[in-house]
């Protein structure tokens, strides 16, 4: 177990404490290095006041209630408090610690973590991870390492129901509160109505507030296929800045630039082939092999971040029995060749089914959805055509047949004109309809997008 912290962790062998809290073995020892290596709190009234504000949640009547972890200086009940990232000022009506409820304490000395109720009555008002001073012992430098978020990953929300599109709002509102990684700003969808286009930080980390919105929410979504942001250079040398696909212009592309990532896998030794195909088949590029033990092994890959975000986690853990970790560095960009994939459903350009793809597997990937659209599209009076174009271009097309009534089926016998004519007049009845009919998309559908790289 020592061997495998230090391998883990990097430290000396000498630093790891064999302890046992149910024998009570070692554990003065516990004691004795929390004293010698980790620093004392500093006297209040030497620095000038800094807290780290780590979290927070909304009071219905006290508004939003920020915890902080005071780093120095100290924190009163009657002080102003203000933010480095921010030009908010707030009164401070009470502060206090953290036990198993709320505590009110006289003041919040350096070491501290506690909270502080201010009257903030907005959200966006104070952000996590920024540093909170006070007016009457004002801070000039914020505590080192704060910077914004800069969201990697993008996904449309959408409400089943167009009716719950405030309450999405309101639950975005205060989800945010506690995950200041999240950004969502209104879009809307032909296919879908109103909703929020989302940012999140990574792949779990989008699955992560998906289910935080539905179960602790219990908002019901539609959510759109992930994609990365990318840098599209037009042939008139403008900038354009891609979040969603739907804004990948078709044509007038000069250089369009995709994010890569320094991907880093350890893995038992035995799983190399497997962990070499995965990549590779996602455009990775093989940088190096370390052996970190006799039977554990470190792979690094350069690789685009968007082919991350699609079935390369479950297809990694399944191909290495769940013995794989994988992390990953974001690198800068690269250009390529990418190309907007459009889905057609009766001639009409789905945008919420729309991928940016690599030009050299738009072809594979568009006959893949095409063929679980299929599936999952019910079928109705009249032929469905789905079909997958790259600009005008159709590359790739399936049709749901029609459900056929069996209008002959009165007929007995007779001349045979009788019943040509009641063919002729349901052929009649059924271009009507083809021109006229709406297709009805299941949510199936849009979650087909996600798994277009299984094997049919």
């Amino acid at each position: 177990a020592t061997k495998q912290t230090v391998e883990l962790l990097g430290c000396d062998e000498s630093e790891v404490i064999s302890i046992s809290a149910k024998s009570s073995i070692n554990i003065e020892q516990v004691f004795d290095a929390i004293i010698n290596r980790i620093s004392p709190p500093k006297d209040p009234g030497i620095d000038k006041t800094r807290a780290l504000i780590f979290d927070s949640n909304f009071d219905q009547f006290r508004g939003v209630i920020p915890y902080v972890r005071v780093m120095d200086g100290y924190i009163e009940k009657g002080m102003t408090c203000q933010y480095f990232a921010s030009s908010s000022v707030h009164e401070i009506t009470e502060v206090g610690i953290l036990k198993m409820k709320k505590m009110p304490v006289k003041r919040l000395n350096p070491g501290d973590v506690g909270y502080i109720v201010a009257s903030i009555k907005k959200v966006s008002e104070i952000e996590v991870g920024d540093t909170l001073t006070v007016k009457e012992n004002k801070a000039t430098e914020p505590l080192p390492g704060y910077k914004p978020i800069k969201p990697t990953v993008f996904s449309g929300m959408y409400p089943i129901d167009s009716n719950d599109y405030e309450n999405l709002r309101v639950s975005l509102n205060k989800l945010k509160l506690n995950d200041s990684a999240l950004t969502y700003e209104p879009n809307t969808s032909v296919a879908l109505g109103f909703g929020f286009r989302c940012g999140f930080l990574g792949p779990l980390h989008m699955e992560i507030v998906q289910e935080r919105l539905e179960r602790e929410f219990n908002m019901n979504l539609i959510t759109t296929a992930p994609n990365v942001g990318y840098r599209v250079i037009t042939n008139d040398n403008e900038e354009i800045v891609i979040n969603m696909p739907s804004e990948m212009p078709t044509s007038n592309i000069d250089t369009c630039y995709e994010p890569y990532i320094r991907a880093e896998i350890i893995s038992p030794s035995d799983h190399i082939g497997a962990i070499m195909k995965i990549c590779i088949d996602r455009r990775a590029i093989y940088k190096s092999t370390n052996f970190l033990s006799t039977n554990k092994v470190q792979l690094i890959f350069e690789m685009p971040f968007g082919e991350v975000i699609y079935e390369f986690f479950e297809k990694l853990k399944s191909s290495t029995h769940g013995y794989a970790s994988f992390d990953y560095d974001m690198i800068g960009e690269q250009p390529g060749s990418m190309v907007r994939l459009d889905i057609m459903i009766s001639g009409e350009v789905i945008d919420a089914l729309s991928i940016i793809v690599h030009k050299d597997n738009a072809y594979k990937q568009g006959a893949s959805l095409c063929k679980k659209l299929k599936k999952e599209i019910h079928r109705q009076q009249f032929e469905v055509p789905i079909q997958a174009a790259v600009g005008q271009k159709i590359i790739a097309r399936e049709t749901v047949k029609a459900l056929r009534k069996n209008v002959t089926a009165k007929c007995y016998g007779g001349d045979i004109s009788r019943k040509r004519k009641l063919l002729e007049k349901q052929k009649a009845g059924k271009k009507r309809m083809k021109r006229l009919g709406t297709v009805e998309l299941p949510q199936e559908a849009f979650l087909a997008v996600l798994k277009i790289d299984e094997n049919d």
